[in-house]
């Protein structure tokens, strides 16, 4: 049976003291016979045990360590992969574009470091923007891929997604603290958008950033209600809905790294 990762650190450690103390004992009693040279020579024994033993623990505990976080990588990277699989699923079922989902999360991934946002609160917005539509699962496909538009009744159902998505990502542990985008890209920079109404720097930061590259993209690419738009007219419309829908620093910000923001969608990452 294999021993647990700390049943093994503390067995070695017990058993590198006990046989650190006793040999040395025996060594002392060996070489010096002086009792007050003896206890001068016990201190320093002491000393250097608790040094060596030191040293030792934090060996074997940055090991473990490391082999946990290696352990945790690996679980985070087959949830992603399961995420994307799902997402996937999403995509064909509302009839997106081929790499939909996986597009929009590289394009506001380049959108947020540019806006200095980094560390943890990236991984939060990967996840985010790769479930962005999750609540649309529980929506029926009569109003998801309607080929027209949408009733007033229709609308009032389709508008309950971001808070479907919300309720949904908090039941599962890991996705709880990456509900921003989810819950509020439809928000506007004015104060019109929903499920709740905030306006301007209310609305997270990730969502403004994700809410850029979610209008660029919807418009540049064909749904099954319209074509895609060409891409100067795109530009043209990010330029007149700064600062009514969309967060105009952001806007201007995607726009002055147009090019590079765009290359990074459209690459896959390695």
């Amino acid at each position: 049976m294999a021993l647990k990762p700390q049943v093994r650190t503390v067995l070695a450690y017990v058993i590198a003291a006990s046989a650190w103390i006793w040999l040395s004992n025996l060594v002392l009693r060996h070489l010096v016979s002086n009792t007050e040279a003896l206890g001068l020579w016990q201190s320093v024994k002491g000393t250097v045990f608790v040094v060596v033993t030191g040293a030792l623990l934090y060996v074997m505990l940055d090991r473990d360590y490391r082999r946990m976080k290696q352990s945790n990588l690996r679980l985070l990277q087959g949830n992603e992969e399961a995420l994307r699989a799902l997402v996937h699923a999403m995509d064909i079922r509302h009839k997106e574009t081929r790499d939909h989902s996986d597009r929009v999360m590289r394009m506001t991934l380049a959108l947020a470091r540019l806006a200095g946002i980094g560390g943890e609160e990236l991984r939060r917005i990967r996840f985010g923007a790769l479930l962005h539509d999750i609540g649309k699962l529980a929506l029926p496909d009569a109003i998801l891929i309607k080929p027209g538009p949408l009733t007033e009744e229709e609308i009032t159902v389709m508008r309950t997604h971001p808070r479907l998505g919300y309720d949904l990502l908090q039941q599962v542990d890991f996705l709880r603290d990456a509900v921003d985008i989810p819950y509020n890209h439809h928000e506007r920079w004015d104060g019109g958008g929903y499920p709740r109404g905030l306006r301007a720097e209310q609305i997270p930061l990730a969502a403004r950033v994700f809410s850029v590259v979610d209008v660029w993209d919807a418009l540049s690419f064909p749904r099954v209600y319209k074509p895609a738009w060409p891409e100067d007219e795109v530009i043209a419309y990010l330029r007149k809905i700064a600062g009514s829908q969309l967060d105009p620093a952001l806007v201007a910000l995607f726009l002055a790294n147009y090019d590079d923001i765009k290359r990074a969608g459209m690459a896959p990452e390695a």
